[in-house]
Protein backbone atom coordinates (compact mmCIF):
# COMPACT_ATOMS: atom_id res chain seq x y z
CA UNK A 1 0.00 0.00 0.00
CA UNK A 2 1.13 3.16 -0.99
CA UNK A 3 1.27 6.65 1.29
CA UNK A 4 -1.41 8.74 0.36
CA UNK A 5 -0.89 12.36 -0.83
CA UNK A 6 -3.39 13.01 2.23
CA UNK A 7 -1.21 11.39 5.04
CA UNK A 8 1.75 13.07 3.47
CA UNK A 9 0.15 16.42 3.20
CA UNK A 10 -1.30 15.92 7.25
CA UNK A 11 2.10 14.99 8.06
CA UNK A 12 4.25 18.22 6.81
CA UNK A 13 1.91 19.87 8.39
CA UNK A 14 2.07 18.45 11.89
CA UNK A 15 6.37 18.56 11.48
CA UNK A 16 6.12 21.94 10.55
CA UNK A 17 3.81 23.21 13.58
CA UNK A 18 5.96 20.81 15.33
CA UNK A 19 2.41 19.77 17.31
CA UNK A 20 -0.94 18.73 16.37
CA UNK A 21 -3.07 21.49 17.90
CA UNK A 22 -1.41 24.61 16.08
CA UNK A 23 -1.54 21.57 12.30
CA UNK A 24 -5.16 20.73 12.90
CA UNK A 25 -5.95 24.78 13.57
CA UNK A 26 -4.02 25.98 10.25
CA UNK A 27 -5.49 22.29 8.21
CA UNK A 28 -8.51 23.40 9.40
CA UNK A 29 -9.74 19.57 10.72
CA UNK A 30 -9.82 17.57 13.73
CA UNK A 31 -6.79 16.92 15.93
CA UNK A 32 -8.35 13.11 16.01
CA UNK A 33 -8.49 13.02 11.89
CA UNK A 34 -5.10 14.51 11.88
CA UNK A 35 -3.57 11.88 14.22
CA UNK A 36 -5.15 9.03 12.43
CA UNK A 37 -3.56 10.07 8.90
CA UNK A 38 -0.35 10.17 10.34
CA UNK A 39 -0.43 7.32 12.28
CA UNK A 40 -1.58 5.57 8.84
CA UNK A 41 1.71 6.97 7.12
CA UNK A 42 3.65 5.09 9.90
CA UNK A 43 1.51 1.84 9.30
CA UNK A 44 1.96 2.09 6.12
CA UNK A 45 5.79 2.60 6.20
CA UNK A 46 6.74 0.42 8.88
CA UNK A 47 8.74 3.11 10.88
CA UNK A 48 7.87 5.71 13.69
CA UNK A 49 7.80 9.39 12.18
CA UNK A 50 7.51 11.11 15.35
CA UNK A 51 7.79 10.82 19.25
CA UNK A 52 5.24 12.70 20.96
CA UNK A 53 4.86 13.83 24.69
CA UNK A 54 1.66 16.16 26.14
CA UNK A 55 3.01 19.31 24.22
CA UNK A 56 5.46 19.04 21.60
CA UNK A 57 6.36 15.83 19.09
CA UNK A 58 9.90 15.61 18.09
CA UNK A 59 11.07 13.73 14.46
CA UNK A 60 12.95 10.63 14.29
CA UNK A 61 15.49 10.58 11.90
CA UNK A 62 13.54 8.41 9.77
CA UNK A 63 10.89 11.31 10.24
CA UNK A 64 13.31 13.73 9.35
CA UNK A 65 13.96 12.42 5.92
CA UNK A 66 10.30 11.26 5.11
CA UNK A 67 9.49 15.31 5.54
CA UNK A 68 12.06 15.84 3.06
CA UNK A 69 10.93 13.98 0.65
CA UNK A 70 7.51 14.67 1.69
CA UNK A 71 7.49 18.24 1.18
CA UNK A 72 8.96 18.02 -2.11
CA UNK A 73 6.29 15.68 -2.87
CA UNK A 74 2.77 18.01 -1.38
CA UNK A 75 5.12 21.04 -2.55
CA UNK A 76 5.10 19.75 -6.34
CA UNK A 77 1.88 18.78 -6.19
CA UNK A 78 0.46 21.99 -5.21
CA UNK A 79 2.33 23.74 -8.02
CA UNK A 80 1.19 21.33 -10.64
CA UNK A 81 -2.20 22.21 -9.50
CA UNK A 82 -1.35 25.82 -9.39
CA UNK A 83 -0.35 25.35 -13.09
CA UNK A 84 -3.20 22.99 -14.15
CA UNK A 85 -6.04 25.93 -12.86
CA UNK A 86 -4.13 28.77 -14.76
CA UNK A 87 -4.25 26.39 -17.44
CA UNK A 88 -7.96 25.66 -17.42
CA UNK A 89 -8.33 29.27 -17.05
CA UNK A 90 -7.15 29.93 -20.31
CA UNK A 91 -3.58 31.77 -18.11
CA UNK A 92 -1.08 29.69 -19.35
CA UNK A 93 0.07 27.29 -22.34
CA UNK A 94 0.20 27.95 -25.79
CA UNK A 95 -2.57 29.36 -28.76
CA UNK A 96 -1.89 27.50 -32.12
CA UNK A 97 -3.32 29.51 -35.30
CA UNK A 98 -3.13 28.59 -38.70
CA UNK A 99 -3.89 31.47 -41.06
CA UNK A 100 -3.27 33.10 -44.29
CA UNK A 101 0.06 35.51 -44.41
CA UNK A 102 -2.45 38.51 -45.26
CA UNK A 103 -4.26 37.77 -41.72
CA UNK A 104 -1.36 37.13 -39.98
CA UNK A 105 0.37 40.20 -41.04
CA UNK A 106 -2.66 42.75 -41.15
CA UNK A 107 -5.20 41.49 -38.38
CA UNK A 108 -4.03 39.47 -36.38
CA UNK A 109 -0.83 41.50 -35.09
CA UNK A 110 -2.97 43.99 -32.67
CA UNK A 111 -5.54 41.26 -31.63
CA UNK A 112 -2.41 39.62 -30.44
CA UNK A 113 -1.22 41.96 -28.74
CA UNK A 114 -4.47 42.52 -26.69
CA UNK A 115 -4.32 39.23 -26.05
CA UNK A 116 -1.02 38.65 -24.34
CA UNK A 117 -1.55 42.40 -22.69
CA UNK A 118 -4.47 40.25 -20.60
CA UNK A 119 -2.68 36.90 -20.86
CA UNK A 120 1.13 37.37 -20.82
CA UNK A 121 2.22 33.94 -19.92
CA UNK A 122 0.27 32.20 -22.82
CA UNK A 123 2.55 32.60 -26.31
CA UNK A 124 1.38 32.81 -29.41
CA UNK A 125 2.45 30.06 -32.05
CA UNK A 126 1.33 31.39 -36.67
CA UNK A 127 1.67 29.24 -38.71
CA UNK A 128 0.92 30.58 -42.03
CA UNK A 129 0.26 29.85 -45.39
CA UNK A 130 -1.89 29.10 -48.56
CA UNK A 131 -5.54 28.38 -48.17
CA UNK A 132 -5.48 24.33 -48.11
CA UNK A 133 -2.14 24.44 -45.97
CA UNK A 134 -3.97 25.99 -43.76
CA UNK A 135 -7.14 24.11 -43.05
CA UNK A 136 -4.44 20.85 -43.70
CA UNK A 137 -2.80 21.98 -39.80
CA UNK A 138 -6.25 22.23 -38.33
CA UNK A 139 -7.45 19.20 -39.72
CA UNK A 140 -3.74 16.96 -38.51
CA UNK A 141 -4.04 18.89 -35.22
CA UNK A 142 -1.22 21.40 -35.57
CA UNK A 143 -3.26 24.17 -34.70
CA UNK A 144 -6.14 24.44 -32.60
CA UNK A 145 -8.12 26.65 -35.01
CA UNK A 146 -7.88 29.16 -38.43
CA UNK A 147 -8.28 32.14 -39.83
CA UNK A 148 -9.12 31.67 -43.56
CA UNK A 149 -11.13 31.91 -46.64
CA UNK A 150 -13.00 28.53 -46.99
CA UNK A 151 -13.32 26.85 -50.43
CA UNK A 152 -14.79 23.24 -50.43
CA UNK A 153 -16.24 22.90 -47.09
CA UNK A 154 -15.83 19.73 -44.98
CA UNK A 155 -17.93 17.97 -42.08
CA UNK A 156 -14.20 18.03 -40.23
CA UNK A 157 -14.56 21.16 -39.69
CA UNK A 158 -16.62 24.10 -38.32
CA UNK A 159 -17.11 27.92 -39.69
CA UNK A 160 -17.84 30.59 -38.39
CA UNK A 161 -17.63 34.06 -40.35
CA UNK A 162 -15.38 36.51 -39.16
CA UNK A 163 -14.39 39.44 -41.17
CA UNK A 164 -14.87 40.60 -45.06
CA UNK A 165 -12.63 42.16 -47.53
CA UNK A 166 -13.37 43.81 -50.94
CA UNK A 167 -10.81 43.30 -53.49
CA UNK A 168 -9.26 46.97 -55.15
CA UNK A 169 -7.84 47.25 -58.32
CA UNK A 170 -4.10 47.67 -57.73
CA UNK A 171 -2.47 49.92 -60.59
CA UNK A 172 0.79 51.13 -61.62
CA UNK A 173 0.64 55.02 -59.88
CA UNK A 174 1.08 55.96 -63.51
CA UNK A 175 -1.55 53.91 -65.25
CA UNK A 176 -4.50 56.04 -66.96
CA UNK A 177 -7.08 53.72 -64.81
CA UNK A 178 -5.11 55.82 -62.09
CA UNK A 179 -7.02 59.36 -62.82
CA UNK A 180 -10.41 57.18 -62.01
CA UNK A 181 -11.65 56.51 -58.34
CA UNK A 182 -13.68 53.82 -59.83
CA UNK A 183 -12.39 50.54 -62.04
CA UNK A 184 -14.24 47.34 -63.36
CA UNK A 185 -13.15 44.14 -63.73
CA UNK A 186 -13.71 44.44 -67.16
CA UNK A 187 -11.44 47.50 -67.47
CA UNK A 188 -8.80 45.04 -65.69
CA UNK A 189 -9.43 42.21 -68.57
CA UNK A 190 -8.31 44.96 -70.92
CA UNK A 191 -4.70 45.42 -69.71
CA UNK A 192 -2.42 43.08 -69.02
CA UNK A 193 -3.00 40.79 -65.53
CA UNK A 194 -0.56 39.83 -63.02
CA UNK A 195 -1.94 36.78 -61.05
CA UNK A 196 -1.15 35.27 -57.84
CA UNK A 197 -0.49 31.68 -57.95
CA UNK A 198 -3.59 29.19 -59.11
CA UNK A 199 -3.33 27.58 -55.22
CA UNK A 200 -4.22 31.22 -53.77
CA UNK A 201 -7.84 31.82 -52.52
CA UNK A 202 -7.29 35.37 -54.04
CA UNK A 203 -6.74 33.58 -57.62
CA UNK A 204 -9.69 31.26 -57.35
CA UNK A 205 -11.45 34.61 -56.88
CA UNK A 206 -10.53 36.77 -59.12
CA UNK A 207 -11.02 34.17 -61.75
CA UNK A 208 -14.80 33.73 -60.73
CA UNK A 209 -15.25 37.79 -60.60
CA UNK A 210 -13.59 38.08 -63.96
CA UNK A 211 -15.94 34.82 -64.97
CA UNK A 212 -18.96 36.66 -64.07
CA UNK A 213 -18.36 40.19 -65.45
CA UNK A 214 -18.08 37.56 -69.00
CA UNK A 215 -14.48 38.43 -69.28
CA UNK A 216 -11.59 35.99 -70.11
CA UNK A 217 -8.46 36.86 -68.97
CA UNK A 218 -5.09 34.97 -69.27
CA UNK A 219 -2.37 36.06 -66.47
CA UNK A 220 0.40 37.71 -68.36
CA UNK A 221 2.21 36.85 -65.68
CA UNK A 222 1.75 34.94 -62.41
CA UNK A 223 3.87 34.32 -58.68
CA UNK A 224 3.24 32.44 -55.95
CA UNK A 225 3.88 35.85 -54.01
CA UNK A 226 1.58 38.86 -53.57
CA UNK A 227 4.63 41.21 -52.94
CA UNK A 228 5.85 39.75 -55.81
CA UNK A 229 2.95 40.75 -57.75
CA UNK A 230 3.12 44.30 -56.36
CA UNK A 231 6.55 44.43 -57.27
CA UNK A 232 5.53 43.69 -61.17
CA UNK A 233 2.54 46.31 -61.19
CA UNK A 234 5.53 48.94 -59.55
CA UNK A 235 7.26 48.08 -62.87
CA UNK A 236 4.88 48.39 -64.70
CA UNK A 237 4.54 45.37 -66.50
CA UNK A 238 0.33 45.41 -65.57
CA UNK A 239 -2.51 45.72 -63.44
CA UNK A 240 -3.70 43.05 -60.62
CA UNK A 241 -6.71 43.38 -58.12
CA UNK A 242 -6.03 42.20 -54.33
CA UNK A 243 -8.58 42.11 -50.94
CA UNK A 244 -7.98 45.14 -48.38
CA UNK A 245 -5.82 43.14 -46.04
CA UNK A 246 -3.54 41.83 -48.77
CA UNK A 247 -2.82 45.67 -50.34
CA UNK A 248 -0.07 46.37 -47.25
CA UNK A 249 2.18 43.41 -48.33
CA UNK A 250 2.11 44.65 -52.01
CA UNK A 251 5.55 46.60 -51.05
CA UNK A 252 6.56 50.26 -50.94
CA UNK A 253 6.76 50.09 -55.30
CA UNK A 254 5.04 52.79 -56.99
CA UNK A 255 1.37 51.61 -56.74
CA UNK A 256 -1.56 52.65 -55.87
CA UNK A 257 -5.44 51.18 -55.77
CA UNK A 258 -8.79 51.93 -56.58
CA UNK A 259 -12.21 50.56 -55.50
CA UNK A 260 -13.61 47.54 -58.31
CA UNK A 261 -16.63 47.12 -59.15
CA UNK A 262 -19.04 45.68 -62.15
CA UNK A 263 -19.36 42.78 -59.63
CA UNK A 264 -17.92 44.25 -56.24
CA UNK A 265 -16.24 41.26 -54.83
CA UNK A 266 -15.66 40.82 -51.27
CA UNK A 267 -13.54 38.07 -49.48
CA UNK A 268 -15.21 36.19 -46.48
CA UNK A 269 -12.40 34.81 -43.80
CA UNK A 270 -13.74 32.34 -41.49
CA UNK A 271 -12.88 31.09 -38.20
CA UNK A 272 -12.24 27.50 -39.07
CA UNK A 273 -12.53 25.09 -35.71
CA UNK A 274 -12.00 21.11 -35.44
CA UNK A 275 -15.91 19.56 -35.14
CA UNK A 276 -16.16 17.63 -32.25
CA UNK A 277 -12.75 18.58 -30.74
CA UNK A 278 -12.89 20.99 -27.81
CA UNK A 279 -10.19 23.85 -28.26
CA UNK A 280 -7.98 24.09 -25.06
CA UNK A 281 -8.86 26.57 -22.93
CA UNK A 282 -6.31 30.02 -23.90
CA UNK A 283 -7.63 29.12 -27.64
CA UNK A 284 -10.90 29.38 -26.65
CA UNK A 285 -9.82 32.70 -24.78
CA UNK A 286 -7.83 34.05 -28.14
CA UNK A 287 -11.38 33.41 -30.14
CA UNK A 288 -13.97 34.77 -27.39
CA UNK A 289 -11.27 37.99 -27.76
CA UNK A 290 -11.85 37.41 -31.36
CA UNK A 291 -15.84 37.85 -30.35
CA UNK A 292 -15.48 40.86 -28.45
CA UNK A 293 -13.63 42.35 -30.81
CA UNK A 294 -16.36 41.95 -33.59
CA UNK A 295 -19.01 43.14 -31.18
CA UNK A 296 -17.62 46.28 -30.42
CA UNK A 297 -16.66 47.12 -33.99
CA UNK A 298 -13.25 48.11 -33.38
CA UNK A 299 -11.45 49.16 -35.83
CA UNK A 300 -9.92 47.08 -39.10
CA UNK A 301 -7.84 48.16 -41.74
CA UNK A 302 -9.07 50.00 -44.39
CA UNK A 303 -11.67 47.77 -47.11
CA UNK A 304 -12.45 45.61 -43.96
CA UNK A 305 -15.35 44.76 -42.18
CA UNK A 306 -16.39 42.60 -39.13
CA UNK A 307 -19.16 40.09 -40.33
CA UNK A 308 -21.78 40.83 -37.42
CA UNK A 309 -24.32 37.96 -36.43
CA UNK A 310 -26.67 39.51 -38.28
CA UNK A 311 -24.71 38.95 -41.65
CA UNK A 312 -24.40 35.97 -40.53
CA UNK A 313 -28.45 34.90 -40.29
CA UNK A 314 -29.46 36.56 -43.16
Amino acid sequence: MDASLRQLAAYVAVARAAGFTAAAAHLRVSQSTLSRAVSDLERVLGVQLLERDTRNVQLTAAGQETLRVAEQIVDAHRSGMKQLRRYLLGESGVVAMATLPSVAAVLLPRMISAFRGRRPDVSVRIMDGLERAVLGRVLNGDADFAVTTVGTASDRLEHRPLIRDRFRAVLPENHPLADRDEVTWEDLAAEPFLAVGPESSVRRLTDAAFEQAGAVVTPAAEAGNVATVGGLVAAGLGVSAMPALVLPLLGPGHVVHRELTGPAVERRLDIVVPARRTLPPAAAAFLDLLDEARAEDREVPAGAAWITTDARTA
